[in-house]
């Protein structure tokens, strides 16, 4: 599929929804600050209608409906308070929610939890050895990493009550004949779960979500976007049948939204920033934020090589032995509190210095061509 353009976010949800007609899961590869999170929530608007919806979903906005309440007065009784107001909670009263928790959590955390839907708070605790015994310490304050993946845990539970209902068309209505909590989920929106986990974990709770979904008798349509790279190609390898992989980009001047199909290459972070650096560099629209791709790829690259200094990476020009001036410019033009916050376009002497370093680079360590072109002649 070629590049798909898009002017704005309701536009590119719409899109989303189109292709869940034909796939189940859309996979979603995106940069930071490229706009996943507001994608989530235009493409759950786009299910709302008058008291109706039909997306449940995780993002940044998930993990704001919990929020601690740390007991400032006595420091003693921590808990972790949950937003009732919020209709993510629905029907939380008659589901048990601690033992549809506690086994999911007990893969990645060795703390317990206390779920009061009577005042609508969570509380933590964890054992401790004390000499020969253990002791329960109660009301204590997890750690963030902690937190998220508690509130991770606590989605998916729901998650398998939505894949539970789906298991039994014939039977909506609970035991006491009202309808089944999440009856309504048609699409589930996944965005950025493990934005704080280690590498580790990364590949666990992106195997533990794939088996999930391809476990179920008839999952929902679902679109999971995120930044990681690897947990990105992880889900890939576990979805590939019933699966699109896309990667979203942004084109800073006009502020459209393009969609990139990559199924029919191996998807790599590296990869793909390369692939962006050249796009850039024939377009002309060369920011000081690309310098610092430039060089996050050269340091990998040295130390991949073995070398203590990305500057060994950099082609050194026949006037210049040691490769001074671009070695300088890559520092120089990669510092700055401007480079990531306030991007601003390069002088086009710069340019072309940018040009040369990046076509010298991808020509020196033969990447595949197809994804990579050579460096045009008049570079």
């Amino acid at each position: 599929m070629p590049d798909a353009s898009f002017p704005d976010l309701p536009a590119l949800a719409k899109h989303l929804r189109t292709e869940l007609q034909a796939k189940t899961f859309v996979l979603l590869y995106a940069y930071n600050s490229t706009g996943k999170t507001r994608l989530s929530t235009e493409f759950k608007n786009l299910g709302k209608k008058d008291e109706q919806r039909d997306t449940l979903y995780f993002n940044a906005y998930t993990e704001d409906l919990f929020q601690w309440d740390n007991d400032l007065k006595n420091d003693r009784d921590r808990v972790l308070k949950i937003n009732k107001e919020s209709r993510f909670f629905e029907g939380l009263e008659q589901m048990e929610m601690d033992n549809r928790v506690r086994p999911l959590l007990d893969r990645y955390a060795d703390f317990d939890f206390r779920i009061d839907t009577t005042e609508w708070e969570v509380s933590f605790s964890r054992e401790i050895q004390n000499g020969d015994k253990l002791e329960r310490v109660d009301d204590i304050k997890v750690s963030r990493g902690e937190e998220n993946i508690f509130i991770w845990c606590f989605f998916l539970a729901i998650l398998q009550v939505v894949l539970d209902n789906r298991a039994d068309k014939d039977d909506k209505a609970g035991p006491d004949g009202k309808k089944r909590p999440y009856h309504w989920v048609e699409y589930v929106y996944i965005d950025d779960p493990i934005s704080s986990l280690d590498e580790q974990n990364a590949v666990a709770v992106a195997t533990h979500l794939a088996r999930m979904l391809k476990d179920a008798a008839d999952p929902p349509r679902v679109v999971i976007s995120t930044h990681h790279p690897l947990f990105f190609n992880v889900l890939w390898n576990e979805l590939k049948k019933g699966s699109k992989r896309l990667f979203l980009s942004r084109t800073r001047t006009s502020g459209s939204y393009a969609i990139r199909d990559t199924e029919a290459t191996p998807f790599f972070h590296h990869v793909a920033n390369l692939i962006e650096l050249h796009e850039v560099a024939k377009s002309g629209e060369i920011f000081t934020h690309h310098f610092n791709m430039l060089r996050a790829i050269a340091e990998k690259t040295a130390s991949f090589h073995g070398y203590a200094n990305f500057a060994e990476c950099i082609k050194r020009n026949d006037g210049d032995v040691d490769g001074v001036l671009h070695t300088r410019l890559l520092n120089l033009l990669s510092h700055g509190g401007y480079s990531l916050y306030e991007p601003r376009e390069m002088l086009e002497e710069n340019k072309q210095y940018f040009r040369k370093m990046l076509y010298d680079f991808t020509a020196r360590y033969a990447f595949n061509p197809e994804l990579l072109p050579p460096a045009p002649k008049d570079a």
